[in-house]
């Protein structure tokens, strides 16, 4: 009898009555399958021979999803920010190791994903939620594909949830001007005009320098972002992307305001003395250490309710800096780079609801142009 080509596997049966087939890897070691009948485990060993025929990995039958999402955590870990971490591994451990977990890796398929996101929705999940834990299995099953895991990322496949329009009404021109009138004489007026006129990230603007901004060329340097560390102290780390990095010119009420803002933190300092953290940060705390998100919202919000205007998130200051450029006629790959985005379409797809204004504008332009020519 010829001997076995390497690759093409062997099958026998066991003492305990089960039938094993086992496979020779590259690498010098075996894989081995189970069945409880010689067709079970010569089913499994011909699947796996077509796997290695088409140039795929062999997938590890025995770990389950929940096992490799909680690995994957880990792994990931030091490649990402805390914050996103956090994010991973609440909505990881809170939605998909209950729905997915007790599947074998090997074995999840499309229509468990897409079930599991469904039923999540049908309970009450927002779609949005929904959208995001696609992107994370996504990604995560993308190390798995390449860690050899799976022969395929069974998310990539899912359709992904739609997420309704937000039905958040854009600030106007004259709300934005009642917004800044109310901000006036507030120790963060600057830090309100900066996210207001020039659509900074709240982390983004809360880890801005001195060093970063040139009040005689009027530019502003976005170079990082504050956040949370895993024992929750506040850390300035670099921007993301190279797409986040970004150098803006800063518009005169932007310019006034840190002027105004710089004066007054000097005074802060020397009240301060000896007490003064020196971070080099823009905005601070009175005594210059860094400042709390969540403390600049609720003051935010505490003076948007005292002048009698509508409450807002403060990310909301840059989404009305996106809306107010793009219905003056800003081009969208201009309000991309302003805000950062990855790339153009993410930038069209969350500000769609303007593009009708920019495209009438478009189109009063050509009339004026092909008019004049008459």
């Amino acid at each position: 009898m010829a001997k076995r080509a390497n690759g093409e596997g062997t099958i026998y049966r066991r003492r305990d009555g089960r039938w094993a087939a086992t496979i020779s890897l590259d690498n010098g070691t075996r894989k081995t399958y189970y069945g409880k009948t010689r067709r079970d485990a010569a089913a499994k060993l011909h699947a796996a021979i077509d796997k290695r025929r088409n140039g795929l990995p062999l997938a590890g039958e025995r770990q389950t999803t929940g096992a490799f999402l909680n690995n994957w955590l880990e792994a990931i870990r030091p490649r990402v920010r805390e914050s996103t971490y956090r994010g991973y591994k609440s909505k990881i451990r809170v939605q998909l190791i209950p729905a997915l977990g007790r599947i074998p890796l090997a074995r999840l398929t499309p229509q468990a994903v897409e079930a599991a996101l469904a039923q999540r929705i049908a309970a009450g999940l927002a779609p949005r939620t929904a959208y995001h834990l696609r992107s994370i299995l996504r990604a995560a099953l993308n190390d798995a594909l390449r860690w050899g895991l799976v022969g395929r990322n069974v998310a990539a496949l899912v359709e992904a949830p739609r997420v309704p329009q937000s039905d958040f009404q854009p600030l106007s021109i004259d709300e934005t001007r009642r917004l800044l009138d109310a901000m006036r004489g507030d120790r963060l007026e600057a830090l309100y005009s900066v996210a207001l006129a020039m659509g900074l990230r709240q982390g983004e603007a809360l880890a801005l320098r001195w060093d970063d901004v040139d009040l005689d060329a009027a530019t502003l340097t976005v170079s990082g972002s504050l956040g949370r560390s895993a024992n929750g102290a506040l850390v300035r780390s670099e921007t993301k992307t190279a797409r986040s990095r970004r150098t803006l010119a800063m518009p005169d009420v932007v310019t006034t305001a840190l002027r105004a803002h710089r004066t007054r933190q000097l005074q802060e300092r020397l009240a301060a003395g000896n007490l003064w953290h020196d971070t080099g940060l823009v905005f601070t705390r009175p005594d210059g250490r860094p400042l709390h998100g969540s403390s600049v919202t609720r003051a935010f919000q505490q003076r948007l309710a005292a002048a009698g205007l509508r409450r807002l998130r403060f990310h909301d200051l840059r989404h009305a800096c996106a809306t107010l450029l793009l219905a003056q006629g800003v081009g969208p790959r201009v309000v991309m780079d302003v805000l950062g985005h990855s790339n153009i379409s993410l930038t069209m797809n969350l500000y769609a609801h303007v593009l009708p204004e920019s495209r009438r504008l478009a189109a009063e332009t050509m009339d004026a142009v092909l008019a004049s020519g008459g």
